[in-house]
C-alpha cells in the first residue's frame, strides 16, 4: 500500500462571507493519481490552490510528509501547479520557458541543459528548444507547461483543469499522455476537473465534491458502480434514479413492482432511492420482463442506441447496442447485482413514487 503523502485536516475556507470549504478532510497517497471532481463552485479548485500555497485556509492544516506547510509559500513547497491557461512567456523560447524556474534556483548551465532535454523527451517534444510558444498548438503548449513543472522535480504535480481549452481529440490524446507521464515519473498527480469522463479515464482515486463537501471517495469503478447518494449517481454518467420501497433484504419494490436485488440491512418497508445505469437494463419480450413498457424515444449515439421507455409512469433511460423501434412494447429486466440501493430521507409531505405496499 502506498504511504500517505498529504493530509488535509479540517480545512475551512470562505470568500466574502460564503463558505467554499467546510471542514474538509482528505489524505493523498504517494504515486497516486487523485482527481477532485465536481460542478463549478464545489470547492475543488480552492482545494488545489490551498495545496499549492496560492490560498491560505481560514482554519485547518495542510500536512505534507508529516510537516505542517499550511503557511509555506508556493515556491517553498515540493508541489508544482499546471493551470488551464498555460502562462508561457511568449517572448522566451521553449527552452527558456522550461529553464525559468531552474535559473531562479541558481542551477548550473549544464544541469539546466540536461533538464531541458530530459523534460522535452518526456513530453515527446524533442527538438522544440528554439521554437516560440506562439508557434505551438494548444496541446503542445500544455505539454511545455507540464515540462516546465517537471524539471523542478516536484513530489506532487497539481493540475487545474489543464485540458479544458483543448478540443475533444487533443483532450483524449493528452489524457493518455498524462497517465504515461505519471507512471514514468512516479510522482503524485492531483487533478481538478468537472469532466466525468476525464476523471473516470485517468484516476486511481476520485473525490466527488459538491458545495464545499466531499460526497464520495473511491476508485472510478466504485464511484460509477456504487454511488453513495443521488448526487454522485446523477453527476457521474447517466442514471435512472427511482424512489422505491425496500420490502426486505434482497427485495425492492420499484414503481410498485418487486425486483430482486443483492442489498441487505435497510430494514423492512423502508423508502429508498434505486439507481440503475442505462446500460444495465435489458429490453426483452414483454412476457420475459419484470415490468413492461413502450419505447417512446430513440437516438443513435454511435456506439449504442439511447432509448426512453415509458413504464409505470416513469421514463426509463436505456442504452443498448440493439435498436428497438419507437412504439414497441418491451419487457424491462435488470440483473439483481445491477440494482444499487441508497438511503432516502423522506419528509412528512413527500411521497415516493411506487412505495405503496
Amino acid at each position: 500500500m502506498k504511504d500517505k503523502l498529504i493530509d488535509l485536516v479540517n480545512i475551512t475556507k470562505s470568500f466574502d462571507g460564503q463558505t467554499v470549504l467546510d471542514e474538509l478532510n482528505l489524505y493523498i497517497r504517494e504515486n497516486e493519481f487523485l482527481t477532485l471532481l465536481g460542478p463549478s463552485g464545489c470547492g475543488k479548485t480552492t482545494t488545489l490552490r490551498i495545496l499549492g500555497g496560492f490560498e491560505t485556509p481560514d482554519s485547518g492544516q495542510v500536512i505534507f510528509n508529516g510537516e505542517d506547510i499550511t503557511k509555506l509559500p508556493p515556491n517553498k513547497r515540493q508541489l508544482n501547479t499546471v493551470f488551464q491557461k498555460y502562462a508561457l512567456f511568449s517572448h522566451m523560447s521553449i527552452a527558456e520557458n522550461i529553464a525559468f524556474g531552474l535559473k531562479i534556483k541558481g542551477k548550473s548551465k549544464t544541469y539546466i541543459q540536461d533538464k531541458i532535454k530530459y523534460a522535452l523527451k518526456l513530453v515527446n517534444l524533442e527538438g522544440f528548444e528554439d521554437r516560440s510558444p506562439d508557434s505551438l498548438s494548444g496541446g503542445q503548449q500544455q505539454r511545455i507547461a507540464i515540462a516546465r513543472a517537471i524539471v523542478n522535480e516536484p513530489k506532487v504535480l497539481l493540475l487545474d483543469e489543464p485540458l479544458g481549452a483543448l478540443d475533444l481529440k487533443l483532450r483524449q490524446d493528452m489524457q493518455y499522455e498524462l497517465i504515461r507521464l505519471k507512471n514514468e515519473l512516479g510522482i503524485t498527480f492531483i487533478y481538478v476537473t468537472h469532466d466525468q469522463e476525464e476523471a473516470l479515464t485517468m484516476s486511481d482515486t476520485i473525490v466527488v465534491m459538491n458545495q464545499g463537501y466531499i460526497q464520495q471517495i473511491g476508485t472510478p469503478e466504485k464511484i460509477y458502480n456504487e454511488p453513495e447518494n443521488a448526487f454522485v449517481a446523477d453527476f457521474i454518467g447517466d442514471s435512472n434514479i427511482i424512489p422505491s420501497l425496500m420490502v426486505e433484504d434482497k427485495l425492492v419494490k420499484i414503481l410498485g413492482v418487486p425486483f430482486k436485488c443483492v442489498d441487505t440491512g435497510f430494514g423492512k418497508n423502508k423508502p429508498v432511492d434505486v439507481v440503475i445505469r442505462p446500460e444495465d437494463i435489458d429490453l426483452v419480450s414483454p412476457a420475459d420482463g419484470t415490468m413492461t413498457g413502450i419505447v417512446t424515444h430513440l437516438i443513435f449515439k454511435g456506439v449504442h442506441y439511447e432509448m426512453e421507455v415509458t413504464a409505470n409512469n416513469f421514463e426509463w433511460l436505456v442504452h443498448s447496442t440493439d435498436m428497438v423501434p419507437v412504439g414497441t412494447e418491451v419487457g424491462i429486466k435488470v440483473d439483481p447485482f445491477d440494482i444499487q440501493i441508497m438511503n432516502k430521507p423522506v419528509s412528512e409531505d413527500e411521497e415516493a413514487v411506487g412505495v405503496e405496499e
